[in-house]
């Protein structure tokens, strides 16, 4: 899919009709959107302190782990997994 840099890595997904959950409507409160950058992932910016507080509460987490709200796509390709777990505390989807 192609993404427009400056475009978070969840809205491109949304925007491409991607489920990716995202319980805390985009504002780095929770990790239901973690994602994993198997490629491209030196692209992205460096994650904040909040981001990365946030991610030592991720499922699965690994050194390439973002949160999608919080992944800014750059110029550069990336692939990205989807895990199959989150932790989920607020789920409209039961």
């Amino acid at each position: 899919m192609d993404a427009e840099p400056g475009t978070t890595i969840l809205d491109a997904a949304l925007a491409h009709g991607i489920e990716l959950e995202h319980a805390c409507e985009k504002s780095c409160a929770c990790t239901t959107c973690h994602l994993i950058v198997r490629e491209g992932f030196e692209s992205l910016e460096d994650a904040d302190e909040v981001e990365e507080d946030m991610l030592d509460k991720a499922w699965g987490l690994e050194p390439e782990s973002r949160l999608g709200c919080q992944a800014v796509v750059a110029d550069a390709d990336l692939v990205v997994e989807i895990p199959k777990y989150n932790i989920n505390l607020a789920s409209e989807h039961h």
